[in-house]
């Protein structure tokens, strides 16, 4: 590429960020840095009528949590940076610009005042209705309309000149066939004759979202835009707005739709509800209703897991590989390999991917984010324990642990995060190495004591006793060999004493949870089993 890339991701602040708005981000980065180009953030806030207090705060910081920080836009840091003098970035700041170039376009014949009200056109469109027709303001009808097309000059001055409302509607062209090309699409054929003249511009002072779009495109020199489907009726005015005004157009590539999980129709909130999974990148409150929406973030999804999912929506490699660094995203990403489809989410598939980032996590750093979970636990625990006993002195076994550090639930995460998907899921995980059980499953129970396991487990605590290495090479070595020696069954020893240890019929290895709780408390729940037998 000859120019310098520069794309632009440009959200309204009109609530949370859809993950498909991050999905166009991702895209827009992705292509950004492949080239060693820019990537802007531009907040479109022209609307103020639908600006959402702590929405654009919250893309910011959605962006940043998906390791994907812009180059340039509306913060103090990146202002100070900027290579160029593009700002502002926010439109609400601009809105002066855009008059001037509404004024070009009426000036150049392409454009047109238009004074019809709502209600005007409102009866127009009925009246078409009942005659089996479909209006639309253009060609077809122009000069029957209130504009300053079928009106004379001086009464156009005058309706302006008395305050009278108004709009700029664009002059869509008569019989021609507009060329288009889309990076992904193709080559696009629109008759001219099917468009309707969109309005640019209010007479409030703002303009609508098609011209400001091709203004500030223009201006802040945008090369590639990189947006959604749903925008591609747009291609066509934003073609030739770029010809009304003598500019060289950047590349369009539209984005195919975000599909529900069944594949049918877009991906939207009520998916998520519906089939319990989120749609936004962090949790949202929403400051007029104090409605909360979860956030991937929030329910404990790696960004890493988040980002490489979001590249699978409607990209595909040419390779078997699925697992991409960041790094290696930006390496192989390529416009061309994108689809026209849209991309079915799957949410076992983001699950599985989470599931990927998180074996690759330090133990040390989740422990961090455990930890938190491990002390309400075990709070909840102590206060439900001490509720049902009252009057009782609750022995050592059976409250919960109290002098749990970082190193230990490190150690315990990486005996259990093999089949962990989230951190939640650690407590359900090893809940054990924290706390003694206090009750015994039902089923596993039948399956492993038997009329001889009390005694079994007795000259099992014995040996345990005198066992001075407590290490697991030598408790594995002593009642392993043990158990041999005595021509017992492996199932008779293990099985209860996996239920006097864990409560249940799962865990990693019985070694390794016996070194890890220690000798004193590994009797102690042996002793609490053979109570119950």
């Amino acid at each position: 590429m000859t120019k310098n890339v520069r794309v632009r991701f440009a959200p309204s602040p009109t609530g949370p960020l859809h993950i498909g708005g991050v999905r166009t981000a991702l895209f827009n980065y992705l292509f950004a840095k492949k080239h060693k180009g820019t990537f802007v953030l531009r907040i479109e806030d022209t609307d103020q009528t639908r600006y959402v207090e702590g929405a654009e705060q919250y893309i910011i910081d959605a962006l940043n949590w998906c390791g994907m920080p812009f180059d340039e836009g509306p913060t103090e840091a990146t202002l100070s940076t900027s290579t160029g003098n593009y700002g502002p970035y926010r439109q609400s700041e601009r809105k002066t610009l855009y008059k001037k170039y509404a004024d070009m376009l009426i000036a150049s014949g392409n454009a047109y005042y238009a004074f019809d009200t709502a209600e005007e056109l409102d009866f127009h469109r009925k009246d078409h209705e009942a005659k089996g027709k479909t209006f639309i303001y253009n060609w077809h009808n122009r000069l029957k309309l209130k504009n300053s097309l079928s009106l004379s000059t001086e009464e156009t001055q005058a309706k302006i000149d008395a305050g009278e409302d108004y709009v700029i509607r664009f002059k869509s062209p008569q019989n021609q066939t507009l060329h288009l090309k889309d990076i992904i699409r193709g080559d696009i054929k629109i008759d001219t004759n099917i468009l309707d003249d969109k309005v640019l511009f209010k007479s409030d002072g703002m303009p609508t979202y098609h011209l400001a779009n091709i203004v500030d495109d223009h201006l802040m020199e945008i090369t590639h835009v990189i947006r959604g489907e749903e925008w591609l009726p747009s291609l066509a005015l934003h073609y030739q707005l770029y010809e009304a005004f003598g500019w060289e157009a950047p590349e369009f590539a539209h984005l195919p739709l975000i599909l529900k999980p069944t594949g049918k129709g877009k991906l939207s909130k009520r998916d998520g509800d519906k089939m319990g999974f989120p749609v936004f990148p962090l949790e949202w409150t929403d400051p007029k209703t104090n409605e909360v929406s979860r956030g991937y973030k929030e329910d404990g999804y790696f960004p890493e897991a988040m980002v490489n999912f979001l590249a699978f929506l409607g990209w595909n490699p040419g390779t078997e590989q699925e697992i991409f660094s960041m790094d290696e995203l930006i390496a192989a990403f390529d416009l061309n390999k994108v689809n026209k489809s849209g991309a079915r989410f799957d949410p076992d598939k983001t699950k599985w991917f989470n599931h990927h980032y998180m074996q690759e996590q330090n133990d040390a750093i989740l422990a961090e984010q455990f930890k938190p979970i491990v002390d309400e636990n075990l709070n909840v625990i102590a206060s439900e324990t001490k509720q049902s006993h009252p009057n009782e002195e609750i022995t050592t076994s059976q409250a919960p642990r109290n002098d749990i550090d970082i190193e230990y639930i490190s150690l315990v995460i990486g005996l259990i995060k093999e089949r962990a998907t989230f951190v939640h899921d650690f407590w359900d995980l090893g809940h054990f190495f924290f706390t003694a059980p206090t009750a015994y499953d039902e089923k596993a129970s039948k399956k492993a004591f038997k009329d001889d396991t009390a005694e079994i487990l007795k000259k099992v605590k014995d040996l345990i006793l005198h066992i001075d290495d407590f290490t697991v090479t030598a408790l594995q070595k002593d009642i392993k060999g043990w158990i041999t020696s005595n021509d017992i069954g492996f199932g008779k020893v293990m099985m209860p004493l996996r239920l006097a240890l864990v409560g249940a019929l799962q865990g990693p290895d019985v070694f390794d949870i016996m070194f890890m709780i220690g000798k004193n408390e590994t009797v102690k729940r042996i002793d609490n089993v053979i109570k119950v037998l």
